[in-house]
Order: structure tokens, then sequence, then C-alpha cells
């Protein structure tokens, strides 16, 4: 049998309890799974690799001088949620989104939990991402963040928790989407026999939650990119295109009378959506960054007159910064006067004399992260980095605190995937998409993020992660 020999020690593994005795919503997969050669699942994956090229499933890492285009590697067993598991996530992640987004509404105008010391004023506004000209602003139907994947990880235990949220420009949902369609003809009978549920219509809803934004009886939606070089340029494409609707860069589009138009072969045309997957201070040269290429110089002032919306929402990178993070669940209780479903990881802000000091005497256990950046950079794992990484680190934790936190280093769980020997446990987390339009939905799938090396922790697909199909089942 294929999984006869699947090994894990100490990490809590998706597929096999702490017995070794295999859970009940995997139990369908694993008896088809061993019905496979070793031999057969390689040409499955080569299919799949091959697939992933021929649909331009690729993306550009920056500072990588061993090629521009890449596929996002993935691996052909899939992850598979309970129902139950995946109600969890569901309702902590709906009450989490409401509570942030109540939050950048009120750090942008009344600053109600900053006066009531609920969190430092000095943190928050100090945030690189805290941006003075969306100060008095209310976007279109009080949301901020529109879209949002946010990553979840579990510990020893098998407890979910939040690593972190990504409000700003969260990329990844078109490999969730596509990865589906791949597995699926990879494994159609399976599929279909076991109950999972879809996420095809995530492009049909995220339409749907644009066009809400406009009082237009038939608004013009619009996809900003940056252009073909942007690392998720493919997604930005893929998205437009599953929408039907135009993809643009900031060249495409004029301000003119404080409205937004595309420029077309026929004239101009009035725009009245905007999904953005510029950054926020990229967007207006006039507003922000004076040397932006990317943006479309009077777009904040259409925007602040109501006559365009963005989503997300300018400002909402501000509840990204990883210090603000920390307070979230205390941002939970604010504003709905309810525990954390889902809880954070426990977090040292260096900004503070006591947590400061505890990170500069432990650094090599913990992980350390800039508070403003993604991806996997800016980061520092203790356990797996040298003595002179470490102090490297001690060294600019030291000269900008606030730049940075420490967490422990957590023992992901893992997950089956497919390597040159066979099926063996990879580390893992878990990116699920959320819209917020009239109502919050969270996409009943997700991206999993999975560290192709063993033993590995990071799986940031610029780090050389890759992903999986995640099956969430019906109860």
């Amino acid at each position: 049998m294929l999984t006869e020999n699947y090994e894990y020690k100490e990490h809590y593994d998706e597929m096999l309890d702490e017995n070794g005795n295999c859970r009940p919503h995997y139990k369908a997969f694993r008896e088809a799974l061993d019905t496979f050669s070793n031999r057969k699942l390689q040409q499955l994956q080569y299919s799949t690799d091959k697939a992933q090229v021929s649909m331009g499933m690729t993306f550009n890492v920056y500072h990588d001088n061993k090629g521009v285009e890449k596929i996002l590697h993935l691996d052909l067993v899939p992850r598979i949620i309970s129902g139950s598991e995946w109600d969890i996530l569901n309702r902590g992640l709906q009450q989490r989104i409401t509570a942030l987004n109540m939050f950048i509404q009120d750090i942008y105008n009344e600053r109600k939990i900053l006066k009531d010391k609920i969190i430092p004023s000095e943190l928050v506004l100090s945030s690189s991402d805290y941006l003075e000209p969306c100060i008095g602003l209310t976007p279109p139907r009080g949301t901020w963040c529109h879209i949002t994947g946010s990553d979840i990880v579990r510990d020893k235990s098998g407890k979910f928790f939040v690593l972190e949220d990504n409000l700003r420009c969260p990329s990844g949902v078109s490999y969730m989407l596509e990865n589906r369609e791949i597995i699926k003809q990879a494994f159609p009978n399976l599929f279909a026999s076991m109950g999972v549920q879809p996420v095809s219509d995530y492009c049909g809803n995220l339409l749907s939650m644009l066009q809400s934004l406009s009082n237009e009886m038939q608004p013009n939606v619009v996809v900003l990119t940056p252009g073909m070089y942007n690392s998720a340029y493919f997604e930005h494409s893929y998205i437009a295109q599953q929408m039907g609707v135009e993809l643009v860069t900031g060249q495409d589009l004029i301000v003119k009378d404080d409205y937004v138009y595309m420029q077309t072969t026929k004239g101009l045309e009035k725009v009245d959506v905007i999904y953005r997957r510029i950054d926020d201070t990229f967007i207006d040269p006039l507003v922000f960054n004076p040397d932006s290429m990317l943006g479309v110089p009077g777009i904040f002032d259409a925007y602040k007159k109501g006559n365009v919306a963005l989503a997300n929402a300018p400002g909402t990178g501000v509840a990204d910064d990883k210090a603000v993070y920390a307070y979230v669940p205390r941002i939970i209780k604010y504003y709905l006067d309810e525990d954390p479903i889902i809880e954070n990881v426990p977090t040292y802000l260096c900004s503070e004399e006591k947590d400061l000091k505890y990170v500069l005497e432990n650094i090599e256990k913990l992980v350390v992260k800039e508070t403003n950046a993604a991806g996997g950079y800016g980061m520092m794992i203790g356990p797996k980095a040298t003595k002179e990484e470490h102090e490297k680190f001690r060294k600019k934790v030291k000269a900008s605190p606030r730049k940075y936190i420490a967490q422990p280093t957590l023992s992901l769980s893992t997950v089956p995937t497919l390597s040159s020997k066979g099926v063996a446990p990879r580390h893992v987390d878990l990116r699920p998409y959320i819209l917020f339009g009239e109502n919050i939905k969270v996409i009943p799938g997700a991206l999993t993020r999975v560290a192709l090396v063993k033993g590995s922790l990071v799986v940031n697909s610029s780090q050389g992660g890759g992903s999986k199909d995640t099956w969430v089942l019906f109860d």
C-alpha cells in the first residue's frame, strides 16, 4: 500500500491521528490512494505540471536570476477538511472580518478604540499603512475590506490559529480555482463520490460584490493591474477573464471632471468600480507616492467624491500591520463583545520593552517578522537560522523595534504530499478567501500552501513552496 510507510512524528497530521488511525474524512481518499502505484502517481503529477504550464499558471519571483516565469507547483494529493472543521473556520473568519472592518472605519473617523486605550494610539498612527489622506472617509456601503485572504495554521493539538491577515491585495485565489479544475480531472470518480463543496462560483460572487458597490444600474467594473511583469499577473488576467470585465493598467485610465474613464478605440468609457491589484501608495501619484508610474493621477479625489468605488478601499492595509495583528483579539472583544472563535498565535511586540527584552534573549527560539513585510520576506525562523543570522536580526530589532514582532516557532500540521519516493508528510498552512459585500461569504475551499522540502516550515510560493487543492466536505 502506498501509504503503508507514511511516517509523521510530533506534528499534527491531517490524515492520521496520534495512534496512526485514519481520520474519518480522509478514509475514502486514503483507500483510493492505496490502489495507485507510485509510478502511476508520478505520471499523474507530470501531467498536472504540464497542465499548469499550458494554462499559463505561472508567476514571477522577484530577485530570482534563475528564470522569470515559474509554476506554483501543484501537489497531486488534495488536503481534505471536514464540514464540521470548516464550520469553525467559517464562523471565526466572519467574526474576524466584521471586527476588522469596524476597526478600520473607526480609526479613520471617530477613533473610539484609541481614545478608550484598547490599542495604543502611537502603534496605529505610526504604521506605514495608516494613510492620512483616508482620514474622514467612509467607503461605499461602509465596507473597507472587500476581499481578504487570512492565513490559518494548526498546532500540535490540531487547534486552528490565525497567523496573519491579508487585507490589501491578497493573492492566490486563481490558483485555488485552477487547482480544483486540474485535480478534479486527476481523480474524477473520487471527487464526485466524496461530496466536495464547490468553489467555481467565486468569480460570479466577486463580480456581484463589486457591482453592489455602485449605484449604477449596470456598473462598469475593471481589474487594475500593475502590468505583465507583476508576480501575480496571471491571477489578474484570469480573474478579469472569468468575470468578463476589462483588465487595465494605470495608462488605460484617465480622470476627467472627477470621474474615471477607460480609454478605448471607441473613445472614453466611464468606469464605476475598480478591483485594484496595486498597493495603496501607488494608486495616485498626486496624493501618495509621487514617483508611481502605476496609478492614475486624480483617482483618489474621484474616489472621495463617490464617483468611483475601489476594492479594497485605500487605507485597509493598516489592519495588515503585524503589530496591529497582536491586538485583534481585543479588537473583536471591543466591537463585538465576543471572544475570538479562532485565536491569534501568541505574539511579542518588540516596541514594548518587556517583549523586546524577551525577544533579544530568546531570538534563536522565535520567528521574527517585519510588521510590514509579506511573502515570507523580512523574517527569520530562529531554530533554522545560523548564529550570524540571529545576531543580524538582533541588531535590526534593536535599531527599529516598532518594525518587528516575534512569535513562537509553530509546529505546522502535515498533509500527505507526493515525493519522489511516494507519499510523505509535508507542512502546510491554509489561506481561505472571504468576500464582504451585502453579507460576508467565506469560500468553502482555500489555497493550501505546502512546504515541499522535508522538514521546512516555509510555505510561501516566493520562497519555494507549492500548493494543494483543498477539499471541504459536506457534512
